[in-house]
């Protein structure tokens, strides 16, 4: 074999090792100036990225603790407009279940709350009907804000008229030969029966059933500027409630319709004591209505 050609070869491979070590070593660099560019704000989260890692604000609007608060809500509003019994609808919060279906994300608050809507279903325990139902069912909005732990919520109701009007006409079935009055219980729950509005009761604390904001006529600003007769708008719309959700076609006609003739009498009363007679008489005219004795007017 020629020695000049073994040498030749030799050569020609140290070359090219050297061109690939030349190569390997250019990268190298060009990495390291790459990284060394970047600035210690490339390595924090946008914005975007937190929020995303915080997950979907849409999640408060359901889930087991979101449900857990509505319930909360929902019979503290009850209790609000019961004025009574208190310990026994807490009772039955505690045996009750909630539903949210289709809930739906409808804006976003600077403070991290998020209001929804959706269909809420509220079961209760058994032996406990409102309104006649032992199951109560409305399309609601809903406030959400996130506490302090994973698990914590605080929810405002704004809109759930047809479930908290029946469940503060709650009422529980007895056992037979049960004095509803005693201590006895039914599945746990104390025996307690539907309040009649026109029976006097205790001035509870709070507004009328409608925003005050919003008031427009004479008869709205008087009855926000005196708590008697906030609380007897409380008790009206309560037992309005309770029997539009187990009224009948034409019971239910009859009640809107006289809604609006006593809005109308409401509204031409110049006196306070006038405007509380036109509640009691509207209590009246609603349990009539329920009854069949009611009779229209000549």
């Amino acid at each position: 074999m020629d020695p000049q050609g073994e040498g030749g070869g030799q050569r020609i491979n140290a070359t090219v090792i050297a061109s690939v070590a030349l190569g390997v070593l250019v990268l190298i660099l060009v990495g390291m100036m790459l990284w060394g560019s970047r600035s210690s704000e490339n390595d924090r989260l946008t914005g975007d990225e937190v929020s995303a890692s915080a997950g979907d604000p849409s999640s408060l609007c359901s889930g087991e603790a979101t449900s857990a608060a509505i319930r909360t809500a929902i019979f503290q509003q009850a209790a609000e407009l019961r004025g009574s019994d208190q310990a026994a609808l807490a009772k039955i919060a505690s045996a009750a279940s909630v539903r949210m279906e289709a809930a739906v994300l409808r804006d976003e608050g600077t403070d991290g709350s998020v209001t929804c809507n959706g269909t809420l279903t509220l079961d209760l325990p058994p032996g406990v009907a409102a309104g006649g139902k032992s199951s109560l069912s409305a399309d609601v909005l809903y406030t959400v804000q996130q506490g302090a732990g994973s698990d914590a919520r605080t929810v405002t109701l704004t809109d759930a008229s047809a479930i908290v009007g029946p469940l503060s006409s709650i009422a529980t079935t007895a056992p037979e030969n049960t004095d509803p009055l005693s201590n006895t219980t039914t599945n746990g729950v104390d025996v307690i029966t539907p309040p009649d509005p026109l029976a006097p009761q205790p001035e509870a604390a709070g507004g009328p059933s409608f925003n005050c904001a919003n008031a427009r006529t004479a008869g709205e600003a008087a009855v926000c500027d005196d708590p008697n007769l906030a609380a007897l708008d409380r008790r009206m719309s309560a037992q309005f409630a309770g029997a539009l959700a187990q009224a009948s076609p034409e019971q239910r006609e009859l009640l809107i319709r006289t809604r609006n003739e006593f809005l109308g009498y409401r509204d031409q009363c110049t006196e306070n004591a006038c405007i509380a007679d036109t509640y009691r008489g509207r209590m009246r005219e609603i349990r009539d209505i329920m009854t069949g004795d009611w009779h229209p007017q000549r």
